[in-house]
């Protein structure tokens, strides 16, 4: 009898530096995020985002809140892609909830309560406004986005993102080992759905406007999720064009110019035409996707040279607390400068909102940021420690037949150890 052998080839996927660990250039890459965004309010809050040509480029500087989801969708995607494929366990919910909380909230409250204190703007804030900005919810509370936290909107939008996520890792369970090649098509047809988000009739209240919901903002954290999928499983396709050296800066530039166009809308805070939005989203979800995925799939060992530098990590190091603060710095930076805003004077108020900023963020990083990231290290550590170590249990055994001494039973004690469960 014949038998008949069919060659297989085996699936080789090239080697990229995002599969796994800590890629140093995202570091930076969250740090020029932050700065984007501080760069955006500058301009806008000195008048410099107009209808000509270089205001409608300030203006989209605001693309770099995509920066931010995507870097986020990445990052907090990537271990459900690993699952996925076999490669780790999938993450458990309480660990990703508690890390989320502490990466989060903390440095968040410290901002809040001193801004509704302090800033003579935010001083006469109600219990609305306290309750919608303690429990960043803003997006859902009519007039909550006071002076100096108006930024916080994004923030909300990343908190619903974090509640979604493990919902929707449940919902694409199925879609696992030999299926798990259908994960990036079902994420990019959602992504490309959600466009169409701003259609949606839905009633609000006055002051409430639902594309500034997760649903709207959904595509451009698909752009980091589906690049998470690709750096777990690399189709060699699409790292051969990533790492062709000019098609992802054309694709990040190309998308960039198309949102300062008409095509996108007016620049500054006007309500956009459904079509106009739809425009802006894809462009961000782009932008992010040809920003980040040269340093995801790059060679292994690849290092940037300007995002993994010594001063682009210690900005990254700092992002959270610089986005947390420029805008109540910048309300304290007119002032300082003795000009009034919307009245020009752009670089010598970007110059005080940089610097500052920087410094606080640095003070907040060291004071609250890392403390509480290291005492929940420490904290999980100990609770590591307890559920490993062998615990004493104490055993009581009375003698069936007590021999009496004194009026007393004998009683025995044994003494045994044990494993304690986690």
């Amino acid at each position: 009898m014949n038998v008949k052998q069919q060659d297989r080839s085996p699936d080789i996927r090239p080697a990229v530096a995002g599969s796994a660990g800590f890629l140093p250039a995202f570091e930076g890459m969250r740090g020029a995020a932050a700065l984007g965004v501080m760069l955006t309010h500058v301009a806008f809050q000195t008048g410099e985002v107009t209808d000509t040509v270089l205001g409608r480029v300030w203006g989209r500087f605001d693309l770099s809140v995509a920066l931010f989801f995507a870097l986020s969708g990445y990052l907090l995607w990537r271990p459900h892609s690993r699952a996925a494929r076999g490669f780790s366990d999938p993450p458990r919910i309480a660990r990703y909830v508690r890390h989320r909380l502490v990466r989060i909230m903390p440095a968040y409250l410290v901002v809040v309560i001193l801004v509704l204190l302090l800033l003579p703007e935010a001083r006469a804030s109600n219990a609305q406004v306290w309750l919608a900005n303690l429990t960043l919810t803003q997006v859902y509370t009519p007039f909550t986005l006071v002076e100096g936290l108006t930024q916080m909107w994004s923030l909300s939008v990343e908190m619903a993102f974090y509640l979604a996520l493990p919902l929707i890792a449940v919902l694409l369970a199925r879609l696992r080992g030999r299926y798990a090649g259908w994960r990036i098509p079902v994420i990019l047809l959602t992504a490309v759905a959600s466009l169409a988000w701003k259609y949606v009739p839905i009633e609000t209240a006055a002051g409430v406007h639902h594309d500034n919901w997760l649903p709207g903002y959904l595509s451009w954290f698909a752009a980091g999720m589906i690049l998470a999928e690709l750096a777990v499983a690399p189709a060699p396709a699409v790292v051969r064009i990533v790492r062709v050296r000019f098609v992802m800066p054309i694709a990040a530039l190309t998308a960039f110019a198309v949102s300062v166009s008409p095509l996108a809308g007016p620049p500054g805070l006007v309500e956009l035409h459904p079509r106009e939005y739809a425009v802006k989203i894809f462009c961000g979800a782009v932008l992010g996707f040809a920003l980040l995925a040269p340093i995801a799939l790059a060679e292994p060992g690849h290092r940037h040279r300007i995002l993994a530098s010594p001063a682009g990590l210690m900005v990254g190091r700092w992002s959270y607390g610089i986005f947390l603060w420029h805008v109540a710095i910048l309300m304290v930076a007119f002032p300082i400068l003795g000009v009034p805003a919307f009245s020009g004077y752009m670089i010598p108020v970007l110059a005080v909102t940089v610097v500052l900023s920087l410094a606080v963020a640095s003070v907040s990083y060291a004071l609250v940021e890392e403390p509480s990231r290291r005492a929940l290290r420490g904290w999980e550590a100990r609770k590591k420690e307890l559920g490993e170590r062998p615990s004493v249990v104490h055993t009581v055994h009375v003698l069936p037949e007590p021999r009496l001494h004194g009026g007393k039973a004998a009683i025995t004690t044994a003494v045994t150890a044990k494993k304690a469960s986690s």
